[in-house]
């Protein structure tokens, strides 16, 4: 069976990755370009592009091809707010490269153009104009959907912060440094991430580290172990609640920017 278009080669990878996602849903909910763009706010010709990696996807249209999908957005929008700080290449540069993970599957008929590109420019966040500082941090995908937080030498995606380097070993318990702070924010010594990604299931410094900050902060993540399970995430969501942001249980840039203060 035909397979979609290989995904340009220069195509930032949490960007990749979200596009792959969001062909997967598409390609489960048996609709096409034309049916995609009379459900949505977005153009056919948008379409094409975005879910052939030619254009950025804006947080609205994965949020509307989430619900005409019937499927939850919030993790695709976790990811899409990662891929958000990557920079994108300029326009035609690089050439097409295979895209093993696409997957088998029948080309859209009505392939769409470029003749509504200037229309849809409004849709397309600012941000994404402007150069990313830095890649964002580790994700794992377990059936096409992030699930868990990588782990690392020293446990930090961002570099940033006075945290020594750590080794997580499973079946044990870690100390908190409650004193560990550095430009105003907050480090126990396990991890200096700022965006890593934790989800149910999720293991490693990065999680040690979420565990001790809630635990400074008056919510209980059960034993620091660096295991993300039911207490832990339950322990996120109170917290999450308390600062007003998403109560999803996943931690990320603006859960992590919060558990620093």
């Amino acid at each position: 069976m035909p397979r979609w278009k290989s995904l340009p080669s220069g195509l930032p990878e949490k960007s990749r990755q979200l596009v792959i996602q969001l062909r997967r849903l598409k390609d489960h909910s048996g609709l096409g370009l034309t049916a995609l763009a009379a459900k949505t706010g977005y153009s056919r010709s948008s379409w094409e592009r975005y879910l052939n990696g030619k254009q950025p996807v804006p947080r609205k249209a994965v949020e509307e091809l989430a619900k005409v999908c019937g499927a939850d957005p919030t993790k695709l929008l976790v990811l899409h707010e990662i891929a958000g700080r990557e920079e994108w290449p300029a326009a035609g540069a690089g050439e097409p490269d295979a895209d093993p993970d696409a997957g088998p599957t029948a080309p859209d008929p009505e392939g769409g153009g470029e003749g509504e590109r200037a229309a849809d420019r409004r849709h397309v966040p600012l941000r994404y104009a402007l150069p990313a500082a830095l890649a964002a941090a580790a994700l794992a995908f377990a059936a096409g959907f992030l699930v868990a937080d990588g782990t690392g030498d020293d446990g930090g995606s961002a570099g940033r912060g006075a945290a020594k380097p750590v080794t997580y070993e499973p079946g044990r318990t870690y100390d908190c440094d409650d004193d560990g702070r550095k430009d105003d924010a907050a480090y126990a010594g396990h991890s200096t991430t700022a965006d890593a990604l934790i989800d149910i299931n999720g293991s490693g410094p990065h999680v040690v580290e979420a565990q001790c900050q809630l635990k400074r902060h008056g919510f209980d993540p059960g034993v620091i172990d660096g295991l993300y399970g039911p207490g832990a995430k339950a322990a996120v969501k109170e917290f999450q609640t308390a600062r007003k942001l998403v109560a999803d249980g996943i931690v990320g840039p603006d859960t992590w920017a919060e558990l620093r203060k």
